[in-house]
């Protein structure tokens, strides 16, 4: 049986090797990759964990969505296998089958196998670091390792996620729940997983140190604390976007288990509501912090991602019992992974449903933001290429999105680098900080104007040096002032260039309009501006 499971493990993490290389990058995905050829302490929103992954495996394979995603599958399959093992440690057999069967038929999950986010490497840490943990309680009090093992893991999904730390409040839950337990408090195992874990911490803090700690202000207000009170409808929609992302009969399955497993670790059997608190308390900690965010804003589906490892170890155990009694439980369980193989076949590969013959709008259809941009790279290419023909000059691109900028960062064939330290891609400019771009070399700032070679035997000019206490802006000079941009956007609405291009430019005009397909249906809509004549723009 468990060659078995590990066949069947391994064939789903071979299959998803072969597709990984269909689709085109996710604008997280290219946005991520932009970072790996930076790499740098930490960075707008994130530590530097999924730079370093995706620069080692493109270092590797290339710069190609393979070599960007090789990762996926892998950090997939090595979940699963821990999965597995931890659900046949703690519930036997039966119940790794089901969890493998489990983990692998959630779209989400499936998701995650093939898109390079942080989200497998946050996962995969995660539940390393769950498993050492339970390693060190069985072994316990001669478990050390595996708690430096806990609290390294815990380390490194901090660095790919900042949402890991909270494994801490997961592992102290867990054993102040289990009286036998809470003696480990008090021992050195734990405080050392926790010393080791906040080494994880070390290099974001630096980075934010220098830059003017903008992650915390990022997260702060992207978890909705910046403002506005109680949204009614916005927890419904939450756990609308989690039944959907996790199969809607799957994910009842799930909160049908959180409810039977409470009350198994409410029970008065020792061994198995050790068992179902310990897996509770990596789940309960994350789903609860969520579920309070969503009652001012739904997040985004995956930020919940972390909590569902353990809970699908104990869904495989309370199905498995509960259908080998119940044939109204087995069929809800087969039907309800049947529905979730469906879901995944389809999310990963959504042109399936327009090969049935159904007309399925690219607009409705999220998979959209993962197609066309090849084409959409050629547009901007050869409109670009024709512009600059009849200006009789070169001309610089401006996205208005860091998503389209980091996808045309990677499609571009001809990337023109303006200068060191630039991307080929520009933001409007801002004051603001508003992601990574706002770091890298932008075309509103200002460079020192060479500084001219004295001539052999002549003695230096001190006056020519500038005082020290000067500004930039009059030290130094803007090389792009007076030189024309391309500002591209795929914003259908949006019939004018922003205000700040609009003032840092002499002029602009409409110069192009190009309509993505894929089988007939339009992806995206691409609109072009011609910004004449930089001339900055008066703080």
């Amino acid at each position: 049986m468990r060659v078995f499971l590990v066949l069947f493990l391994v064939a789903v993490a071979v299959i998803r090797l072969t597709i990984i290389s269909y689709d085109e990058l996710l604008a997280d995905e290219a946005y991520y990759h932009m970072w790996s050829e930076r790499l740098d302490w930490g960075y707008y929103s994130k530590g530097p964990g999924v730079a370093a992954a995706i620069r080692a495996s493109t270092a590797l394979f290339g710069d190609t969505e393979f070599g960007v995603r090789f990762w996926s599958p892998i950090l997939g399959l090595g979940t699963a296998l821990l999965l597995t093992s931890l659900a046949r440690r703690l519930y036997g057999g039966a119940a790794a089958v089901w969890t493998a069967i489990l983990i692998s038929l959630i779209p989400i999950f499936n998701v995650g196998g093939v898109l390079m986010t942080i989200d497998p490497l946050s996962i995969f840490f995660w539940v390393v670091a769950m498993y050492g943990v339970w390693l060190a309680l069985e072994r316990s009090p001669h478990g050390i390792w595996f708690w430096v093992l806990a609290g390294f893991s815990i380390a490194l999904g901090f660095l790919c996620k900042y949402t890991n730390a909270l494994q801490l409040a997961s592992v102290t839950l867990a054993l102040g729940w289990v009286p036998r337990w809470r003696v480990e408090l008090r021992r050195g195992g734990f405080w050392t997983m926790c010393a080791v874990a906040c080494l994880g911490a070390l290099p974001p803090i630096i980075w934010n140190a220098n830059h003017a700690w903008i992650t915390a202000t990022h997260l702060f207000e992207r978890g909705g604390f910046g403002g506005g009170g109680f949204k009614w409808t916005a927890f419904p929609e939450f756990i609308g976007l989690q039944a959907v992302v996790y199969s809607p009969l799957i994910f009842v399955g799930l909160l049908i288990s959180l409810g039977r497993g409470w009350k198994e670790a409410r029970s008065h059997k020792p061994g198995r509501a050790e068992r179902a608190r310990f897996l509770l308390a990596f789940t309960l900690p994350v789903l609860g912090f969520y579920a309070v965010l969503a009652l001012r804003r739904p997040g985004e589906p995956n930020w919940t991602a972390l909590a569902y490892p353990s809970l699908c170890v104990l869904a495989a155990m309370l199905w498995h019992e509960r259908a080998s009694v119940s044939q109204g439980a087995g069929a809800f369980a087969i039907a309800a992974l049947a529905l979730g193989l469906v879901m995944s076949v389809a999310i990963l590969d959504t042109d399936v449903v327009r090969q049935m013959g159904f007309t399925w709008p690219y607009k409705t259809d999220t998979s959209s933001r993962i197609r066309g941009w090849h084409a959409t790279a050629e547009a901007v290419g050869a409109v670009r290429k024709q512009v600059e023909k009849e200006l009789g000059q070169k001309v610089f691109l401006i996205a208005d999105k860091y998503q389209l900028a980091a996808e045309l960062n990677f499609y571009l064939v001809d990337k023109r680098i303006e200068q060191p330290g630039h991307p080929p891609v520009y933001m409007p400019e801002s004051q603001e900080i508003q992601n990574q771009f706002s770091f890298w070399g932008r075309y509103d700032e200002f460079t020192e104007p060479p500084v001219p070679v004295p001539a052999p035997g002549a003695k230096p000019n001190a006056a020519s040096a500038p005082p020290a206490n000067e500004m930039p802006e009059a030290l130094g000079e803007n090389r792009f002032i007076g030189r024309s941009a391309l500002f591209v956007t795929d914003s259908p609405n949006l019939a004018a260039p922003p205000s700040t291009l609009e003032q840092g430019f002499e002029e602009w005009k409409c110069v192009a309009r190009y309509e993505i397909k894929r089988r007939g249906l339009p992806v995206r809509t691409l609109t072009f501006f011609l910004l004449s004549r930089y001339q900055g723009m008066s703080l």
